[in-house]
């Protein structure tokens, strides 16, 4: 299950475990929110999950093409080979049921029909969103809160991922203050700190697996190197060594003195 948050020896999934966990710890980021700004909060939270989340589902896991080129080798990479060869393929299915059970009843029966709804619903809460953002930073002025991050969490996946079949993607890029949106809390908490390294020291790690296959590589070929040099050297034929014999009473048939020990 993803989000994942990993604190010491503790490891929460799911988004409101997650920040009912940092609020323990007396992490708040809706401190300063009033009464009625928490309750659109929890609005808007139901609204992501009831009608953009159906069709987020379906355009990274049912949707063939997507998932087939992007969603599950990019899964599949990160889970341990057996479970890498299933847990896609379960996750899809997964998917797909959920978005029937939620989605499927009456009046709409097949599948087609189904698709076609989710991707009107999701379009429709993009324009919602967009117009709730208007020209603000956030939704609730100068300083995040936790309803951007849930917007967030649900809008940079549709966003940045580069799939094959794009229709939810081409909504959200004709809404410029939901793109805009997207780049600043990417390129603020994201990006490069002052120091150089990314938040989570990603940069560090590929640079020291860079140097690390570099340095294998220059091993590697020296070695052939040596191996060639080695090969085209002048080879002499194996030496036949001497063989002593004794005699009968343990003197040495050679004049030489008796073999020590």
């Amino acid at each position: 299950d993803v989000p994942v948050l990993i604190s010491e020896d503790t490891v929460i999934s799911q988004p409101a475990k997650i920040l009912n966990f940092l609020r323990k710890q007396k992490y708040n980021a809706d401190y300063e929110l009033s009464a009625k700004q928490g309750a659109d909060t929890l609005a808007y939270i139901a609204l992501l999950e009831e009608k953009l989340l159906p069709a987020l589902l379906h355009t990274f896991w049912v949707e063939a093409e997507n998932y087939c080129s992007v969603t599950k080798p990019w899964f599949a990479s990160r889970i341990a080979f057996p479970l890498s060869l299933y847990l896609p393929g379960r996750m899809s299915r997964e998917a797909l049921n959920r978005i029937l059970l939620t989605r499927g009843g009456p009046p709409l029966y097949s599948l087609i029909e189904v698709e076609a709804q989710i991707y009107r619903d999701a379009k429709e809460c993009l324009n919602l969103l967009s117009k709730r953002l208007g020209t603000s930073q956030f939704f609730f002025g100068d300083t995040p809160t936790t309803l951007d991050a849930f917007v967030f969490g649900f809008l940079a996946p549709i966003y940045k991922v580069c799939f094959p079949r794009v229709q939810l993607q081409e909504h959200l890029k004709q809404l410029p203050n939901l793109c805009r949106f997207c780049d600043d809390i990417l390129t603020c908490y994201f990006r490069l700190t002052v120091l150089g390294h990314s938040p989570a020291g990603q940069d560090t790690a590929d640079a020291n697996l860079q140097k690390l296959t570099q340095l294998v590589n220059k091993e590697s070929n020296l070695i052939e190197k040596m191996d060639d040099n080695l090969r085209k050297s002048p080879q002499h034929p194996p030496r036949k060594l001497t063989t002593l014999k004794l005699a009968a009473g343990g003197e040495e048939s050679s004049p030489l003195n008796r073999l020590s020990p």
